[in-house]
């Protein structure tokens, strides 16, 4: 039992370093193709690496009804969470900021989980809900007044958590036994199926095949998107799906600490007490026991 919590603590630990390498993978292959295209290609790799692993070994095939609800979870997670993310970054949006609203995902999932799996929030978690997004709101303003990003980029990381946490919610209620590699495939055709048509539609799908743009797509299709993901799900079968969610509390310190090594992005004092509120609200929300008074709720 101890040798299993300890490698489960391991993969939950990989899972937030791989997951906060997302928004600098975008950050650092963007400059050199649009985002949607960008995307496209990756899904496009990803289904045919899953596709063939699906096809060469025994995995189990999935019915209508799940094949429905993977589509369903693939369009959110990866066309709609990773498109907004993607385009708001391409915009001016930093890479620890972009990270930074997307974490308030445990926030969110405990709300929504709280609906509809009709889980009671208690006041330290109500309490941690105003403190993480005070704390965002706080990092979005001085950036915004700084000249850094703009409203559209902040509304498109808003649909991205949005998206995510939904998603996360589908994952764990409808999802949680479906067949992994055949499910994975499904999602990203969908996720394609959102990205492709808007990307020949409205971008030049022009790519400049640099060795950084190379490095780039192959870390996220196959760290990312292979790696990652698999880990995600991994994670979310095993426990509560705010439980889960609670580890993308850690995301955006890591992200930010990420951005500021490769691409000097800062954080003023004010900023860095906005991200450690919004980190402390996350944990308030996922970890309420932590912060509990005996006999009080």
């Amino acid at each position: 039992m101890a040798a299993q919590s300890r490698a489960g603590l391991m993969v939950a630990r990989l899972f937030v370093v791989l997951w906060s390498t997302g928004f600098i993978g975008a950050k650092l292959g963007l400059p050199h193709a649009e985002p949607l295209t960008f995307l496209s290609l990756r899904f496009a790799i990803v289904m045919a690496i899953i596709g063939a692993w699906v096809a060469l070994s025994d995995a189990r095939r999935l019915t209508a009804r799940q094949a429905a609800d993977a589509a369903l979870i693939g369009a959110l997670i990866h066309g709609v969470y990773l498109g907004g993310v993607f385009v708001a970054i391409s915009l001016g949006t930093e890479a620890g900021m972009s990270a930074l609203i997307v974490g308030l995902q445990p926030i969110l999932t405990a709300l929504i989980a709280g609906r509809v799996l009709g889980e009671r929030l208690g006041r330290v978690q109500w309490a941690g809900m105003a403190l993480g997004v005070a704390g965002v709101a706080l990092v979005v303003a001085r950036k915004l007044d700084g000249g850094v990003g703009d409203w559209c980029g902040v509304a498109l990381c808003l649909v991205s958590l949005v998206a995510i946490s939904v998603a996360s919610i589908l994952q764990k209620t409808r999802a949680a036994d479906h067949p992994m590699r055949a499910a994975a495939f499904v999602q990203f055709a969908a996720a394609l199926a959102v990205t492709a048509p808007v990307a020949l539609l409205l971008e030049t799908n022009r790519i400049a095949w640099t060795g950084e743009f190379v490095f780039a797509l192959g870390w996220l299709v196959l760290v990312l998107s292979v790696g990652a993901i698999t880990l995600l799900y991994v994670l979310i079968r095993r426990g509560a799906a705010s439980n889960v969610a609670s580890l993308f509390f850690l995301v955006p310190a890591s992200t930010a600490l990420i951005a500021w090594g490769l691409f000097g992005e800062t954080l003023t004092a004010v900023e860095l007490g906005g991200v450690a509120a919004t980190a402390l609200g996350v944990l308030m929300v996922n970890r309420p026991g932590l912060f509990r008074l005996p006999g009080r709720g």
